[in-house]
């Protein structure tokens, strides 16, 4: 599992509900945010065109979310994600969210690695060698924040 990976926002109004607390559907934004932030740390895009003009990508495989707490408009959302599973061709990611000493929320993303080029069907491949040392990497790199 690589080492833990965290950001923080502020919860905007468009982000709620008429009593002022975070609708469920952002938290699967919240999920997504963070991991191209883990992404873009390492050097790397959830979306990277190769020198042949196709694309590798990490469409969702499935994702979760358990809610265990509200979080509220102007309330500070730490998102911390670990890389929980490496397989051969997909990631595991587990998230979880939390406010100041209060656990909001837990998720998990499932993503497949795939080949994109324009008119095909994208095909699941192997983690790339690159994606998978910066990924690894990360393991024995500090916590990152933004």
């Amino acid at each position: 599992m690589t080492a833990q990976f965290v950001i923080t926002r502020r919860i905007q109004f468009s982000e709620t509900d008429l009593a002022g607390i975070v609708h469920f559907s952002n938290f699967y934004i919240y999920m997504e945010q963070a991991e191209h932030e883990f992404f873009r740390s390492h050097g790397l895009s959830i979306m990277q065109q190769q020198p042949d003009g196709s694309y590798i990508g990490w469409p969702r495989v499935s994702a979760t979310c358990s809610f265990t707490a509200p979080i509220y408009f102007e309330d500070l959302l730490e998102v911390r994600m670990n890389v929980s599973r490496i397989g051969v061709k997909s990631l595991t990611m587990e998230f979880e969210f939390w406010r100041d000493e209060t656990k909001i929320a837990h998720g998990r993303l499932k993503t497949a690695c795939c080949h994109f080029v324009h008119g095909e069907q994208m095909k699941s491949i192997a983690i790339p060698a690159e994606y998978l040392e910066k990924i690894v990497e990360a393991d024995s790199a500090p916590a990152e924040s933004s």
